[in-house]
């Protein structure tokens, strides 16, 4: 077995008025892509922190979020291709000002390069699963913002 891609999903948190709100993206044009948290991969000789800060940046470009903390390992195979991948899910708290909904231009050299995002914060709990189940931990940061399973609704 070959060894896992390495990689980060960032759980940024803005709080506002009575409940905590998740910040995601869709593809613009890609709707199939589904909505998602910002994640990609961990660079050489960089920890998790500082990947989890820097794919926030890069697919949103929100660059005034802070680390709080790990909150899960998952070992789980890419939904398309079947490559078996290790995803750290990390904690980030946004401003209380952060801009509510806004589109990012992905620049720079990676496979995101070039795409737009549509990104936004959505208060939690979630009313439907992210893609690929990214939202699978979001019960470690209080169990009360836990996505309801898909036949609970």
């Amino acid at each position: 077995m070959s060894q896992p891609r390495i990689r980060v999903a960032a759980y940024v948190l803005r709080h506002r008025a009575a409940r905590p709100e998740l910040l995601v993206f869709d593809h613009v044009g890609l709707p199939e892509a589904g909505t998602q948290v910002p994640a990609g991969g961990v660079r050489p000789g960089e920890s998790f922190e500082e990947a989890a800060l820097r794919e926030v940046a890069e697919e949103t470009g929100l660059r005034t979020a802070t680390a709080v903390r790990e909150l899960a390992v998952e070992d789980k195979p890419h939904p398309e291709t079947g490559q078996p991948r290790r995803t750290t899910f990390l904690l980030l708290r946004a401003p209380a000002d952060a801009p509510d909904a806004w589109r990012h231009h992905v620049t720079g050299t990676g496979t995101d390069a070039g795409l737009t995002f549509a990104c936004r914060f959505l208060p939690l709990p979630l009313a439907r699963p992210l893609a690929d189940d990214q939202d699978a931990w979001l019960g470690r940061v209080d169990p009360r913002l836990a996505t309801a399973p898909e036949g609970g609704r």
